[in-house]
């Protein structure tokens, strides 16, 4: 079994006794919703450290489904999956991948960037990007994927977004966008890929790249930002902490919204054609802030990161601040808890898995490492009205986290509804894709 890193040891014993007063006071359900509650805000010298080990899944284990649904087993053996997309035939991709690693000219250097490289390695983030895009491939219906085969394994860097417009595949690499040319008949893709564009790469803190394609044939790339709070100074967050909006024709962009601080999943609504994104939201204010979210994004809208969050609540350790864009901020439509980490959304189809998931979104909670009780490492359902989420969350899939040693057996990602209306989910940690349908 894997030990823990003597460097994290010693820094969670410093993070104790630096900050032995931070921990949740709010219940799970007080930091959700349209209207949570925001304390005021915890700043430890040393940030709280409690993370959750990756372990892996023991034999026989799996996660725990909600009451009406099962879970099974969709694929495993997989390296590090994360993204999923669903082609039209029934197909799903997924990709194996995890990041580029640290730029040792930037945090690799530093104390912080050592400490944060250690950190996600207990995470079991630093394992090397397999740089694959699997096929799977469930051909006699009977919730299991059959035919799994390597459908992309050249031009992809760190890849982690997916979009299908038309016979065009198109992929978020950590530093490109690019595009494939998409047969539904092929099981693999050896052509070289071409580049639409150049994503913001160099230091990469926020290396994901989310994608989802508009129905006015634009392509919209989430670009998360550079530095937790712009530590780094803001000429390293140039075109980042924003969505993109991307011409697949021709490569231009302009930049559709900003002030998210990492749009790590976005993805358009069918019934409306309107962008939601969940946004991981800063750290280092304790363990009830600040609250990730869910939100339709406005066009042009400004949602606050670095001088402020959840509006108009300033962020008092950014210099110099700013009054103008503080006024400029949005409030987000629904909290979904503080550090839960949202990696993975997708919208419900029809009453397939029962009438309580009938109009909703499905989010992937990857999960926290600087909150004291952890939280996140589950999969949850929001309901939308009109439009908007709200209600309170509820668990979906669950059991990810071993109760008696509080170590990750795994940890969800990406999501998304199959065609016969089962929901899969991406488990990076456990190497698998489990699939969650109605109990019969």
């Amino acid at each position: 079994m894997p030990k823990r890193p003597a460097l994290l040891t010693a820094f969670a014993a410093l993070a104790l006794a630096a900050g032995c007063g931070d921990r949740a006071i709010l219940r799970p359900v007080q930091s959700t919703g349209a209207y949570p509650q925001l304390p005021k805000p915890f700043s430890p010298v040393v940030p709280t450290v409690n993370i959750a080990s990756a372990w892996g899944w023991p034999a026989g284990a799996m996660p725990v489904a909600a009451e009406g649904l099962r879970v099974t087993q969709f694929a495993d053996n997989l390296a590090h999956p994360r993204t999923l997309l669903v082609l039209p035939n029934g197909d799903v991709l997924v990709t194996e991948t995890a990041s580029p690693g640290p730029d040792r000219g930037h945090e690799g250097r530093s104390l912080r960037g050592a400490l944060m490289y250690t950190l996600t390695s207990e995470a079991g983030a630093n394992v090397p990007s397999a740089n694959r895009i699997m096929l799977l491939r469930d051909a006699d219906g009977d919730g299991v994927a059959e035919l799994r085969l390597p459908y992309i394994t050249e031009g992809l860097h760190s890849p982690f977004g997916m979009a299908l417009i038309g016979n065009t595949l198109y992929v978020a690499n950590a530093n490109a966008l690019v595009a494939y040319p998409y047969d539904p008949a092929a099981t693999g893709i050896s052509a070289a890929p071409r580049q639409v564009t150049w994503l913001p790469a160099q230091r990469n803190l926020h290396w994901t790249k989310s994608l989802a394609a508009g129905p006015d044939g634009m392509l919209y790339v989430g670009v998360g930002s550079n530095s937790n709070r712009g530590e780094n100074g803001m000429n390293e967050e140039r075109e980042r902490a924003a969505i993109w909006r991307v011409d697949p024709r021709t490569g231009r962009h302009s930049l559709y919204a900003t002030g998210l601080r990492n749009p790590a999943a976005i993805a358009v609504r069918p019934a409306t054609g309107e962008l939601y994104a969940a946004v991981n939201e800063r750290d280092g204010l304790g363990s009830d802030l600040v609250p990730d979210y869910l939100t339709r994004v406005r066009e042009g809208g400004f949602y606050g990161w670095p001088w402020s969050y959840f509006g108009g609540h300033i962020d008092t350790r950014v210099r110099p601040r700013r009054p103008d864009m503080m006024r400029r901020s949005l409030v987000p439509d629904y909290a979904l808890g503080a550090h839960v980490a949202p990696l993975g959304i997708a919208f419900s189809q029809g009453q397939r898995l029962g009438p309580l998931y009938a109009n909703g979104i499905f989010v992937g909670l990857h999960g926290s490492w600087n909150r004291r009780p952890l939280a996140g490492y589950k999969v949850a359902f929001v309901r939308l009205e009109n439009g908007r989420p709200t209600g309170d969350p509820f668990d979906v899939l669950a059991g990810f986290i071993d109760p008696t040693n509080q170590r990750a057996m795994g940890r969800p990602v990406g999501v998304a509804v199959a065609r016969d209306g089962s929901l899969l989910v991406a488990d990076d940690v456990g190497g698998r894709v489990w699939r969650v349908s109605a109990a019969r």
